[in-house]
C-alpha cells in the first residue's frame, strides 16, 4: 500500500530517518536514554534562543496536554487569564481554564481578524486583577498569524505574565526569548519539527516554574513537579514515550542539518505559495487575506455547488494520495491543508492536481462562494 500524503497541521509526513528512529528500544530508566532526553530538551530550548533563564519540561501526551499542564501549573488558583479568541484553540483555552476553576476573561474576534496589541493594552489597563495572557500564535483553525512580538510587549508593559501556545509556529515562525517575555512557550513533537506525535513540551521561566510549586491541579500534569524529578534524576516521573523521544532526537538533527528555522520557514513559505497559486488557478477562494496567513495551513471555502460533499471529496483526494483535514470554522464550510511536514512545494502542486481531477470527477463547477 502506497503511502499517502498527510497535508495535515500533525500527525504529518516524517522522514524515513525519523521513522527508522523508532526502531530502537529504550529503557526508561537507563543513562543513554535520560541523555537523550536531555539534548533534546536543550536544543529545544537553543532554538528560540530561552538560555538561560528558561528549562524545558517535557510531558508524556498531544500537545493540549502540555497546554493544560502550563495553564494548571503556572496560573494561581487565584490567577485570572484574558484569552484573545479568533479560533478553536483560543477556545480549547478557555474551556481548559473552567475546567481548572480559573477565572478567564474571553476577549473575542472575528476568526479572519488577528489579535489586537491594542485591545489587550486597553483590558490591561482596565482590569488589574488579570494576572496572564494566554495567546495563541497560529490559530490552526484558520491558519491565521497573531502579532505575538507586538502582545509580548503590551503584556511586559503592563507587568502581566504570557502563556504561548506555540503548537503551529514553534520551529519554523520566528520567536525569540531574548526579545520576547514569557512565562511559558508551549509546542510539541509532532509540528513544525516534524517528528511523531506523543510529546508535548514547555519552554517556562525558571522563576516562575519554581515559584508554582503545589499549584497543580492535577499530579499527572504538574509541570514544576515533572521538571524537579527530571532535574534531581534525568528521569522522567512516569513511563516516557521513549520512541517519540528517539524520533524527534532525529528530527531535530534533520532539523539542523536541512538549516535550522529559516530554511524550514522558507520551504514552509514556498510550499504555501505552490498551494495558493494551484487553488486560485483550480478557482478555489481562500478563507483569509495572504496578509495574515501564516505559511502553516490554509483554510479553503468549500464550493458552494451541490455536486460538492466534503467525504466524498476526501475520499476521492486520499485515493490520489493525498490526507486533506476538515474546516474548524464555526460560520462558514471549509476544509484545510497543511503546508507543513516532510514535504516541498512539487508535493503540494501534485496535490493540486489530485484535487483538481477529483473535482472534475464530481461535476463541480462554481468553486467560490460569491
Amino acid at each position: 500500500m502506497t503511502e499517502a500524503v498527510l497535508l495535515t497541521p500533525g500527525p504529518l509526513t516524517t522522514e524515513a530517518a525519523v521513522k527508522a528512529a523508532m526502531q530502537v528500544d529504550w529503557g526508561s530508566w537507563d543513562g543513554a536514554f535520560n541523555e537523550l532526553t536531555a539534548s533534546v530538551c536543550r536544543d529545544l530550548i537553543a532554538i528560540v534562543r530561552a538560555e538561560p533563564d528558561h528549562v524545558c519540561v517535557p510531558l508524556q501526551g498531544s500537545g493540549t496536554f502540555a497546554v493544560e499542564a502550563a495553564l494548571g501549573t503556572l496560573v494561581p488558583r487565584g490567577g485570572k487569564v484574558l484569552v484573545p479568541d479568533n479560533g478553536a484553540y483560543c477556545k480549547r483555552i478557555a474551556r481548559i481554564l473552567g475546567y481548572l476553576g480559573r477565572e478567564a476573561v474571553v476577549m473575542p474576534f472575528a476568526e479572519h481578524e488577528a489579535v489586537s496589541p491594542g485591545r489587550i493594552d486597553a483590558a490591561l489597563a482596565g482590569d488589574p486583577a488579570i494576572t496572564h495572557v494566554a495567546l495563541v500564535h497560529c490559530e490552526t483553525s484558520t491558519g491565521i498569524l497573531n502579532p505575538l512580538t507586538d502582545i509580548g510587549a503590551v503584556v511586559a508593559a503592563h507587568g502581566r505574565r504570557l502563556i504561548i501556545d506555540a503548537m503551529s509556529s514553534f520551529g519554523a515562525l520566528p520567536i525569540d526569548a531574548r526579545v520576547l517575555a514569557f512565562d511559558a512557550l508551549i509546542a510539541a513533537s509532532g509540528k513544525c519539527l516534524e517528528g511523531v506525535p506523543g510529546m508535548g513540551f514547555v519552554i517556562a521561566r525558571r522563576d516562575a516554574l519554581e515559584g508554582s510549586a503545589g499549584q497543580a491541579h492535577s499530579l499527572s500534569l504538574d509541570l514544576a513537579d515533572q521538571w524537579q524529578y527530571l532535574r534531581k534524576t534525568g528521569q522522567w516521573r512516569f513511563t516516557p514515550p521513549t520512541h517519540v523521544v528517539a524520533a524527534l532526537r532525529t528530527a531535530i538533527d534533520r532539523y539542523h542539518a536541512q538549516g535550522g528555522r529559516e530554511a524550514r520557514l522558507a520551504r514552509y513559505t514556498k510550499n504555501c505559495a505552490a498551494l495558493q497559486d494551484g487553488m486560485r488557478a483550480l478557482g478555489f477562494a481562500s478563507f483569509l487575506p495572504s496578509a495574515l496567513q501564516a505559511p502553516i495551513i490554509v483554510t479553503f471555502h468549500s464550493p458552494p455547488d451541490p455536486a460538492y460533499d466534503f467525504g466524498s471529496f476526501y475520499r476521492r483526494v486520499r485515493e490520489r494520495g493525498f490526507i486533506l483535514y476538515p474546516g474548524k470554522l464555526t460560520q462558514v464550510e471549509t476544509f484545510r491543508v497543511g503546508c507543513i511536514g516532510a514535504i516541498d512545494s512539487a508535493t503540494l502542486r501534485r496535490a493540486v492536481a489530485a484535487i483538481g481531477a477529483t473535482v472534475r470527477e464530481m461535476g463541480i463547477q462554481r468553486m467560490a462562494p460569491r
